[in-house]
């Protein structure tokens, strides 16, 4: 079973179709989004828009409280991002930067109060998420969910998202990280099917399904499904790093068995000369 550690924050930035996507690696403040461990970095800066949405100021202090925060200056930090919320009200990752924070404070401290303040900002930002697709919030508050022996309603938070946004992948690979988490992984493949079904080039989808078929012994199909999550995104270092590792292994399967890896790039099967034919 894997665990659920606290919420890492990350820098993020709003993307053209409003996910956030990921503007530097994994900080030293934390270990993916955990396996990025668990959530990711402080979301820093959002889409600039003319009207609404955040604004330069909100921009300038959320980068502010990023960086104070990454050097450990927590209360510095969520000054910065008390800040940005009085600049724009309406933006939702102020109330994640602050919420971030207040779950690293309430672990760090073991502090029920920053825990609680935490839960509440989580909240809040999902309630400003108006088209629902903040999905570090959605990823953090569950995680500060399991972490409160609240799995159920971890579950039910997610299911949720999921029924708001039927044609997402991205609340189903949400679901099937926290099954796996918690011991389903029965579960966990069958949420990362639903999510490729809906989007077959998703690569987070595709990359944990092949972990999941790498972890069954499964080589050649964990090699196929990490080779396409590859191909949606090439910026996966570790991902890169089990294909190599994977591509490795099915070549001294191949040497040992006098056969071939086949395939170009992406390698998918091991090829042995037939019974009786002549090498």
């Amino acid at each position: 079973m894997h665990s659920v550690t606290t919420a890492t924050p990350r820098l993020a930035r709003r993307g053209l179709h409003g996910d956030s996507t990921t503007c530097v690696a994994h900080p030293a403040v934390d270990s993916h989004s955990g396996t990025r461990s668990l959530i990711g970095c402080l979301v820093s800066v959002c889409c600039l828009v003319p009207a609404g949405g955040c604004s330069l100021i909100s921009q300038g202090q959320n980068t502010n409280g990023v960086v104070l925060y990454q050097q450990g200056y927590y209360q510095g930090a969520m000054q910065r991002f008390q800040q940005a919320l009085a600049s724009d009200p309406k933006n939702p990752d102020s109330y994640y930067n602050l919420a971030a924070t207040h779950h690293r404070l309430g672990t760090l401290n073991h502090s029920q109060a920053d825990l609680d303040q935490a839960e509440n900002y989580y909240n809040q930002c999902l309630d400003n998420d108006l088209k629902h697709n903040h999905r570090d919030c959605y990823r953090a508050l569950a995680v500060l969910l399991v972490e409160q022996n609240r799995t159920d309603e971890a579950f039910r938070l997610l299911e949720g998202w999921s029924n708001l946004n039927p044609t997402a992948a991205g609340p189903r690979v949400e679901l099937a990280r926290l099954s796996e988490e918690t011991g389903n992984r029965v579960a966990a493949k069958e949420r990362l099917q639903e999510a490729l079904t809906l989007d077959p080039h998703d690569a987070r989808a595709l990359a944990a399904l092949g972990r999941l078929h790498e972890h069954d012994g499964n080589t050649a199909q964990a090699l196929a499904n990490y080779q396409r999550s590859l191909g949606q995104d090439r910026f996966q270092p570790e991902v890169a790093s089990r294909v190599a590792s994977l591509r490795g292994a099915l070549t001294g399967a191949a040497t040992a068995a006098g056969g071939t890896v086949a395939g170009d790039s992406a390698t998918r099967t091991v090829n042995t000369p037939p019974a009786g034919a002549r090498r």
